[in-house]
């Protein structure tokens, strides 16, 4: 299914501001870490929608691959694709869970013209996102993409 969909994946300002900053230093590759088992599983695309309070879609990159397992383990392997700077912090982050997930991606791009949450909301018809993320198919994130060059 890889290459079909794309997924729309909800972040806070603050996280997606620190992928922004790695970005510009240069880093290709990043890591979106969460607690537990968390989606996409397979996408082609990954859409960033920067959570309230600016309620639109910011960007989007490549996604590389969705890594679930023990959190020591996986930040030995990716943890300076991350935005916690310190193992510390990491720690304080994931604080007991026993698995996390890595959400790696490449190629990151900030919109030119980021897509607010009402014309999202309208071509999606529905009156609320999905706080985990959804998918959406090739033919909605083409659109996404073009709409935010």
């Amino acid at each position: 299914m890889s290459g079909k969909r794309a997924f729309v994946m909800m972040v806070q300002e603050r996280w997606w501001n620190k992928f922004c900053h790695r970005n510009h230093d240069g880093k290709r590759i990043h890591s979106f870490v969460l607690r537990g088992t968390a989606p996409p599983k397979d996408a082609s695309r990954i859409l960033f929608y920067v959570t309230k309070p600016v309620g639109e879609i910011a960007g989007y990159a490549d996604f590389v691959e969705r890594k679930v397992g023990n959190g020591d383990r996986l930040w030995k392997e990716h943890g300076d694709e991350s935005v916690l700077n310190s193992k510390d912090k990491y720690d304080d982050f994931v604080k007991d869970s026993q698995r996390v997930s890595f959400v790696r991606f490449k190629d990151l791009h900030e919109a030119g013209k980021p897509i607010p949450l009402s014309v999202v909301q309208m071509d999606l018809g529905v009156r609320r996102l999905s706080r985990k993320g959804f998918y959406v198919d090739k033919q909605r994130e083409d659109k996404f993409v073009e709409q935010m060059r």
